[in-house]
């Protein structure tokens, strides 16, 4: 489902987007349209704020998970800096398909199931940990 990315914003943020339009698209999408308008730390801030916001309207509040929340902002931060900030929305998307995947996606490579699959991850950040022998929150379950 395509949207005209300022229409999907004002519909995030009034939490009136269907629950079955928001997919994970749509997700990097306002993220991008975020990125491409102020400082990272605050497109996390207004994304995370935004999602909790959303989650409650539509009653499904356990839905947040901090740490795929920053770390999805951060990484399309990184692919948005190579892109250039001046690529459309079709531009990063075709420049950056593996983004638009959920499954098996791009965070697979930094992250390990079992972390993201935490409440430990989902309650605060947690750092990558995929390539580490002891990851972290192992220790922390």
């Amino acid at each position: 489902m395509s949207h005209d990315t300022a229409s999907l914003v004002r519909h995030f943020e009034d939490a009136t987007l269907p629950l079955a339009a928001f997919r994970h698209e749509q997700h990097v999408q306002i993220a991008w349209h975020y990125l491409r308008s102020m400082p990272a730390l605050d497109a996390i801030r207004r994304m995370a704020a935004g999602l909790q916001r959303y989650a409650r309207a539509h009653g499904r509040e356990n839905l947040y998970h901090e740490t795929i929340t920053w770390a999805c902002v951060l990484l399309i931060q990184e692919r948005l800096e190579c892109t250039g900030r001046d690529v459309t929305w079709e531009g990063f998307g075709r420049r950056n398909s593996d983004l638009l995947t959920w499954k098996n996606g791009p965070l697979s490579r930094y992250y390990r199931e079992a972390t993201l699959a935490s409440p430990l991850a989902r309650r605060i950040f947690v750092l990558p940990d995929a390539a580490l022998e002891h990851p972290v929150s192992e220790s922390r379950r």
